[in-house]
């Protein structure tokens, strides 16, 4: 009896969320169907990023049928002249409406404010449960301080991916306090994690001006793009010891030039709140000012390094151990006395490094 009733119950569920679903469907096809009836003009004042699509598209934008409706506008379009440019006439229209769709959703999720992170204690390598659950807020920097192997990479993998105790090490991640929707952990719209890995390795041929633009205009950021772009040249060269040019092909950039370009890319373009950074003093930048450059962006960086100075610079460090949050300490002031000694020694040796590098002989 009991199994019955559980299964005219999962049966009632079910018909339940199929009326959901195709409640759901016919909302969407009426919201389809009125802006089919629209015209140009009207969606262009009510999305302001319509023209961007036909630019994508390589199409001319038809303001002169800005009276028209979108139906007929797509209807009428050649498609011999469509087919030169590569472009397939047959789904133009639901690329448009799909297009139109995703911007809002992405519009939407740029509404989301993230406030803090909070990274609940899993276990170690020995199964051994960690007692440390730490919570960041944006302009925090935590440095993450441990052995080779000891696991560092795998605790920026676990914020990366938002586990939800279903990764090696059992943690969870919550943001704002709360468990974050399911798809955000493989959603463009809520992309909460930048990560700036040891080696960036680029595989498209084009300069460093074109690669900004790209990732700008992915990003659906076009507003003074071209003063961003000169700021985020500058803003690498800078960090790098070698200067980078606009029309440099990004794959000839050295490792330095690479990750100071993407440190760069990630302060001025990159809308998600919180950067993780693995061994920055592997990259040979500036890596004092690449960290200063993005806590001015009010973002939470959670950096893996070896570096006593990086170590020291942040406010909290976590020791890494047998896979585990071993240790969460606070940087006293008799370390921010001794991280001044070592950011004078630092200098010198960065001193040195630029007189060999440009040839000269040390006295």
């Amino acid at each position: 009896m009991n199994d019955g009733i559980q299964e005219k119950g999962t049966q009632e569920k079910g018909t339940q969320e199929k009326g959901i679903n195709t409640k759901e469907m016919q909302t969407k096809d009426i919201q389809k169907n009125r802006l089919l009836k629209m015209t140009l003009d009207a969606v262009s004042n009510k999305y302001s990023y319509v023209h961007e699509f036909f630019t994508s598209m390589s199409i001319e934008y038809p303001e002169h049928k800005k009276n028209k409706t979108i139906e007929s506008i797509f209807y009428t379009m050649d498609e011999y002249d469509l087919e030169q440019k590569g472009v397939d006439k047959s789904n133009l229209l639901d690329l448009f409406l799909e297009y139109l769709e995703n911007m809002q959703q992405h519009q939407k999720g740029n509404e989301f404010k993230v406030s803090s992170i909070t990274i609940l204690g899993g276990h170690n390598k020995n199964l051994v449960n960690e007692s440390i659950n730490l919570t960041l807020h944006c302009g925090d920097v935590l440095s993450i301080v441990g052995a080779t192997g000891a696991g560092k990479s795998r605790f920026l993998a676990d914020i990366e991916w938002l586990a939800q105790k279903d990764t090696p090490t059992g943690r969870q991640i919550l943001i704002n306090g709360e468990v974050p929707p399911s798809e955000w952990r493989f959603s463009i719209e809520h992309k909460l994690v930048a990560q700036l890995s040891q080696n960036m390795n680029f595989v498209m041929d084009v300069s460093v001006i074109d690669f900004i633009r790209m990732h700008a205009e992915s990003r659906m950021i076009t507003e003074n793009l071209d003063d961003k772009i000169k700021m985020i040249i500058n803003e690498a060269n800078h960090l790098a010891g070698e200067k980078i040019y606009e029309d440099t092909p990004v794959t000839s950039l050295s490792g330095g030039q690479s990750r100071a370009l993407m440190i760069a890319d990630t302060a001025f373009l990159s809308s998600s709140p919180i950067v993780l950074i693995d061994e920055i003093e592997n990259a040979g930048i500036d890596r004092k000012t690449a960290v200063n450059l993005l806590i001015k962006r009010e973002k939470i960086i959670v950096m893996a390094t070896h570096d006593p100075v990086l170590a020291l610079y942040a406010d909290r460090r976590l020791v890494i151990q047998n896979g585990g949050m071993y240790r969460l300490l606070t940087t006293t002031k008799g370390e921010k006395t001794k991280l001044k000694e070592l950011e004078k020694l630092n200098a010198q040796l960065m001193a040195y490094r630029e007189k060999l590098r440009m040839g000269e002989i040390l006295a």
